[in-house]
């Protein structure tokens, strides 16, 4: 193939991946009358001012969605906090628990665990939607439902953060490095604190970044779980939003400016995290 050929079919893979995040941004900025018509490459028909202020004072309750201009008034902008809590606070949490599990299926020799870790991979298999059920009988049991901890504690159970773990731990942390560690006395807290952490630092936040963009475009445990929507995750609020379209045609564009700003926590954890996913972390520990 010529290199014009295989350029011109990289504008064309390029336009169609871009395409639908620049119709989401000119949307989201558009007035009401220009998204149902399809009309929002128009200029004359933006309103970014009035959709910002009509996502920060949309306000619900129960069955009746309505714009609000009063003080105090606007429900997004506490599903953005609950969002950032369950996704920052269960990623955070899930890394940490992924990370010690994973190092300890690595270095450490104890009865039945190869076994364990096949019940972990089994995990890795099950879709996590299909123990959302027995979730929600077990927070029933535990007297949880509708509640913060509904959503925070599944999401710190992580199979596939667990064995990305201990492939990190296998390739990035020596034998011989911790055996040396523990020649000259250290414990085995401070050991994987001080030495074992630390060198798969670029792991630990591959992990946390999965976990984080999972539990942040999740909806369905939330949806299950909770019924108050003062704790609903942004994702959800925005999923009950868009059922009153049909009836309230003006919340559309306010519908498509929560999703345009849901994008940009994803955006700056990733970028800001970049830096860490370099591998070599170990290059020339042992000799």
């Amino acid at each position: 193939m010529s290199r014009t050929t295989v350029n011109t079919l990289l504008v064309l893979t390029t336009v169609y991946t871009f395409f639908p995040l620049v119709w989401m941004v000119l949307a989201a900025i558009s007035s009401a009358d220009g998204v149902l018509r399809g009309d929002v490459f128009s200029p004359g028909g933006f309103d970014l001012h009035h959709n910002l202020s009509s996502l920060w004072h949309t306000d619900t309750s129960g069955a009746d969605t309505r714009l609000t201009h009063g003080p105090g008034a606007g429900i997004y902008g506490r599903w953005y906090l609950n969002s950032i809590l369950y996704a920052g606070v269960g990623a955070l949490g899930s890394a940490v628990v992924s990370v010690a599990a994973g190092y300890a299926f690595d270095k450490y020799r104890f009865r039945g665990k190869e076994h364990l870790f096949g019940l972990v991979l089994v995990g890795v298999l099950v879709p996590g939607t299909a123990t959302v059920i027995p979730l929600y009988l077990l927070a029933a049991k535990a007297g949880v439902v509708n509640t913060v901890w509904a959503v925070l504690i599944p999401s710190l159970v992580n199979p596939f953060g667990v064995y990305l773990a201990r492939i990190f731990s296998a390739g990035y942390i020596p034998d011989e490095v911790v055996e040396a560690a523990r020649m000259d006395g250290a414990g085995e807290v401070r050991l994987f604190r001080s030495i074992g952490f630390p060198m798969i630092r670029s792991g630990f936040t591959t992990i946390f970044l999965f976990q984080f963009s999972a539990i942040w475009n999740s909806f369905f445990l939330a949806m299950v779980m909770l019924t108050d929507d003062k704790l609903f995750p942004v994702s959800l609020g925005l999923f009950f939003w868009n059922n009153y379209v049909v009836q309230t045609p003006a919340l559309l564009p306010v519908v498509l400016m929560g999703s345009l700003l849901a994008i940009l926590p994803m955006l700056i954890v990733f970028v800001s995290l970049q830096r860490f996913w370099r591998s070599g972390l170990t290059a020339g520990s042992v000799k």
